[in-house]
């Protein structure tokens, strides 16, 4: 019997756990958690629904998603890739359905299917989940196993797992054993900005726009949100995501630009703005490219166009300044938002440190990893979490 202790009760810990104790029913598995609870971040994504994977099915394509750790994964991913997970959880009684955007949730639309499939799964297996219990060190023995060192006792162990997430702590312990760490930065968040062209319009959601960072190479597409602190949605996550590094060593103060009609140029809507030129209706009323009645509103005054100017009494510089506020707006960002629940960050184990056919490390034998404490991560959609399953999945057969 082999004692197999893995750091850590999210999604990476939970499935490397189970598939470890599942092949190899002999093995002793227990699951370390130093918080009152598990499976959190599984239980709050998707705001409560779980986006338990992306529609993506080829492991090439797949690795599109993930601006660091895409070429590690590519390998893994043809061993354990979305279609795997889907099986996975069917085999389980958990059916998931694919959303238009090809974000895939559980039927129930509960992330509560997820966690109760992971703990009944577990349970099953015979893996054992000890919550509340901090490791505070890790050594390595002279016969090649390990001491984890907790808040009341000293645990021995065979082979052990991290999936501690982003744990700065645990960072600094496999650091001291001899890994390189990519410092950790914050990926995922929202943009702040304070614009007038903003006030009063939170909740407002545009479906395709196109936003670029000035100065840099970082461009993204996809559907906008309006907050109350600045901007968020997709686009601004995948973003966020892309030029994580980049972003902090900027401060989180920069410019971008934002089309509202996405790949239409300042040309084009010129053009359409004109073929309502000779109309004698308001133009507040004729909203030529159909966006929510406030924000078209705030454009027109910003373009100063004031409410009641009927259409055939537009200026030439009017309907420029207003094709250029549609296509080209310029916004100052000032500072970032996370949630602190779904918080991802860009950093971790370098990758050139693990073995990727059993994530495990190439500097200590029976020293596995899977999950965020990786410099592996992805935008927003699910892709995160597949990492998860996958690395889980390997590192789990690896150990057994």
């Amino acid at each position: 019997m082999k004692k197999i202790v893995i750091v850590g009760g999210g999604a990476a810990g939970f499935f490397a756990a189970i598939t470890c104790a599942e092949n190899n029913p002999s093995h002793k598995v227990t699951i370390l958690e130093q918080g009152k609870d598990v499976l959190n971040k599984v239980r709050i994504s998707g705001g409560g629904r779980c986006n338990v994977t992306h529609a993506c099915w080829d492991p090439r394509e797949l690795t599109q998603f993930y601006p660091r750790g895409s070429r590690e994964l590519l390998g893994p991913f043809h061993s354990f890739c979305t279609g795997d997970t889907v099986e996975w959880y069917e085999n389980r009684g958990v059916d998931l359905h694919i959303e238009e955007d090809g974000r895939m949730f559980p039927t129930t639309n509960n992330s509560e299917t997820i966690a109760q499939c992971l703990l009944d799964s577990a349970e099953q297996a015979g893996v054992s989940v000890i919550k509340q219990t901090k490791i505070k060190d890790i050594i390595k023995n002279d016969n090649g196993n390990w001491t984890l060192i907790s808040n009341d006792k000293n645990i021995q162990a065979d082979k052990i797992m991290i999936a501690a997430g982003s744990s700065h702590l645990m960072w600094k312990i496999l650091k001291k054993l001899g890994h390189e760490i990519i410092q950790p930065v914050p990926s995922l968040f929202t943009f702040n900005i304070k614009d007038e062209r903003l006030k009063d319009l939170p909740g407002i959601s545009l479906n395709q726009v196109k936003i670029e960072i000035l100065n840099t190479s970082f461009k993204a597409e996809g559907p906008l949100l309006i907050t109350h602190w600045g901007l968020s949605g997709p686009a601004i996550l995948k973003l966020s995501s892309w030029a994580a590094r980049e972003l902090q060593d900027l401060n989180y103060h920069f410019n971008i630009k934002i089309n509202f009609l996405n790949h239409k140029s300042k040309e084009e809507a010129l053009e359409e703005i004109k073929k309502v030129k000779n109309s004698a209706k308001n133009i507040n009323n004729e909203n030529i490219f159909k966006f929510p009645n406030r924000l078209w509103k705030k454009i027109l005054e910003y373009s100063h166009i004031k409410e009641g100017t009927r259409c055939s009494d537009l200026n030439k510089k009017q309907i420029n300044t207003l094709a250029e506020n549609i296509t080209q707006a310029i916004f100052q960002v000032k500072g970032k938002s996370t949630f602190k629940e779904e918080f991802v960050t860009a950093g971790g184990v370098l990758l050139k440190e693990v073995n990727f056919k059993r994530f495990e490390s190439k500097i200590h034998q029976n020293l596995f990893f899977a999950g965020e404490i990786l410099n592996i991560d992805a935008i927003t959609g699910g892709f995160n979490f597949q990492a998860a399953w996958t690395g889980g999945y390997l590192a789990g057969l690896a150990m057994s």
